[in-house]
């Protein structure tokens, strides 16, 4: 099995290329629409939604943009990602004012990130922090 790519929602075009753009160097390409008549069948929402798609390196992160008020709380779905230098990747998320949670532990540090949008994602850096 292949994981293909994660759809996550973020609420603008703009926090989605300053996230996945800017900050994690991914490529945009789109966006595209989404029909009312899908995304209603699909999501239960009822209007269209603009798809944008970030790729690079083995990620591919297809964002709908929907701007509909949204519950972050209780949130435990993530998505995983492995970067070469975790310290640097971290001075990168501070200097863009990107949420940072980080949980020190016996084995090295636990840390998530969340985008602007509050999706969270765990970072790891390189194959030294498992």
């Amino acid at each position: 099995m292949i994981l293909k790519h994660v759809g996550v929602v973020c609420s603008s075009e703009e926090n989605a290329d300053r996230f996945y753009g800017q900050l994690l160097g991914l490529e945009k390409t789109g966006p595209n629409t989404l029909p009312e008549s899908i995304s209603q069948v699909i999501f239960g929402i009822d209007s269209e939604l603009t798809i944008i798609n970030y790729t690079g390196e083995g990620l591919h992160f297809e964002i709908f943009v929907y701007s509909a008020q949204r519950q972050n709380a209780d949130r435990i779905e993530h998505t995983c990602v492995e970067v070469e230098d975790l310290d640097t990747f971290l001075e990168k998320c501070r200097s863009m004012e990107v949420e940072i949670r980080q949980v020190r532990r016996d084995r090295g540090p636990l840390t998530f990130i969340a985008d602007y949008d509050g999706n969270l994602f765990e970072v790891k850096g390189g194959s030294s922090n498992k």
